[in-house]
């Protein structure tokens, strides 16, 4: 924190006056919230605002990657995160505040009901229409020598990705494969997506999570692991997005937007374009697919096994397009074994005749941020465990948790947390028959304390297992212990 200090009083030439920690990422970098009085000088532009961003990474390439093609993106009229400084150790960096709010919060609503209003839709076609600029303007005149990872996409890059799904999807769910009959066909998938010469800018990551609304214009960030590769690996991260879930009269619209402002760029053989595309489909839902079996099998995260069947219905639907015949025919047992996964119960779609109410209760520390609700309902509490005597000051507790025996009996002597939760519990009981009553499907309740270890674990893990005793089968109960890692369903 010290070093983003510093770097911040040398750009602005004051001392901050508030800072805030952003909740943490999939990412190892810390982002955090400077607030400042702005005042412009002459040799240093306002930012026009009274916030910044200031981020400290763990890896210098990386960070010189973000800041490097940040600069240059913007060079050529691409709306990214102006970046204000950055340290001379390259550890850490200052940029603009484009705000809170993702294109992917924005359109929950029509996420979560299955029906995206005219708006929505209208910011993502807006978003989808800026690709082939990120992809042309944006690679020319880049140092592809930028690159955090790799410069290309490459047969080796490629082959990763499909072992990431080998090993971390299809180990973890079907262990009964033919290993040499898959790797011929990964083999040649590899070599076939890479038959176009490309020199257009790969994002890598375009998905709506990674675009950010300023006054109602899409803003990019997370492009670090881009690299120099073809333009249908975008395409089909934003419109097949496993979760979005769009219809596939809506997926036809993008595409078209997209062709059509393509064509400024280059010449298009449609048919072509298409065939190319669908390659590009199969090859990102199974990538998609080996994510969501390391985050969801192995590191245990709900939402990424919950995401499985909207890939696999994906996949149903490319298998479904008689065009996609090809695919099949070339990579017969490849395909045999998605169509196979396809078919498991556990990934057919449901009827959506289970809308009962899902309560989150969640446990976290106020240093990391309050959680997110991303249901687009907003509905719940907060509740602050800090007045209440803290287990970690003693150093007997300091490497245990609310769960721990001792820890319980420490809270539990004392008197405080019974008194706490016997407020807390009745409020929470008349806003879960409410929800029900109101037809609502989501809910969430939140304890915090410093650092989300002792007082706020204790105090969530009772709230759910007194809301199961109470409400019974009548909702689901949600348990998440932000910091300890730990998310299930009672």
């Amino acid at each position: 924190m010290e070093p983003l200090i510093r770097l911040f009083s040398a750009w602005s030439g004051k001392a901050p006056d508030k800072i805030e920690a952003l909740p943490p990422t999939g990412s190892n970098r810390r982002y955090y919230r400077i607030f400042y009085t702005s005042q412009q000088t002459p040799d240093r532009p306002a930012c026009g605002q009274t916030s910044c961003i200031g981020v400290v990474g763990t890896n210098r390439s990386e960070n010189l990657c973000f800041t490097g093609m940040a600069r240059h993106f913007a060079s050529q009229g691409i709306n990214v995160p102006e970046v204000y400084a950055v340290s001379e150790d390259g550890m850490c960096y200052i940029q603009e505040d484009l705000g809170t709010l993702t294109l992917f919060e924005a359109v929950a609503p029509g996420r979560n009901s299955g029906n995206y209003s005219d708006e929505e839709k209208a910011l993502l076609l807006k978003t989808i229409r800026l690709l082939p600029k990120i992809q042309y303007k944006g690679a020319e005149g880049l140092d592809f020598n930028l690159c955090f990872q790799e410069k290309e996409l490459s047969h080796r890059q490629i082959l990763f990705d499909l072992n990431y799904f080998k090993y971390c999807f299809l180990k973890a769910v079907h262990n009964d494969f033919h290993e040499a009959s898959l790797q011929d066909d990964f083999d040649l998938l590899a070599a076939d997506l890479l038959k176009d010469r490309a020199e257009t800018f790969l994002y890598r990551d375009f998905q709506a999570r990674n675009v950010i609304l300023k006054d109602g214009e899409p803003y990019f960030i997370d492009f670090q692991g881009g690299m120099r590769g073809p333009v249908y690996y975008d395409l089909a991260a934003f419109v097949w997005q496993a979760k979005a879930a769009y219809p596939d009269s809506f997926r036809r619209q993008l595409v078209e937007a997209y062709m059509e402002e393509l064509r400024k760029y280059c010449d298009i053989d449609e048919t072509f374009f298409r065939d190319r595309l669908r390659l590009f489909v199969l090859f990102r839902t199974i990538q998609v697919l080996g994510a969501y079996g390391f985050r969801g099998y192995f590191e245990g995260k709900v939402y990424f096994t919950e995401s499985v069947p909207y890939a696999m219905a994906n996949l149903r639907a490319l298998f479904a397009d008689g065009a996609s015949a090809g695919l099949q025919a070339r990579y017969p047992y490849l395909c045999s074994l998605l169509r196979m996964l396809c078919g498991r119960p556990e990934y057919m779609p449901t009827d959506n005749s289970d809308r009962r109410l899902t309560v989150k209760v969640c446990s976290f520390s106020y240093r990391k941020g309050i959680p997110e609700d991303r249901s687009g309902n907003g509905g719940g509490y907060v509740f602050d465990c800090r007045a209440m005597d803290n287990p970690g000051r003693y150093e007997e507790y300091k490497k245990l948790t609310g769960l721990d025996a001792p820890v319980i009996e420490f809270l539990e002597k004392r008197g405080e947390v019974q008194k706490f939760l016997a407020s807390a519990e009745p409020l929470a009981d008349s806003h879960v028959e409410r929800f029900i009553s109101r037809g609502f499907t989501n809910m969430s309740i939140s304890f915090g304390c410093t650092g989300g270890q002792h007082r706020s674990v204790y105090c969530a893990q009772k709230m759910a297992e007194h809301l199961k005793e109470r409400f019974g089968e009548t909702i689901r109960v949600r348990l998440i212990h932000r910091e300890r890692g730990i998310d299930r369903y009672l």
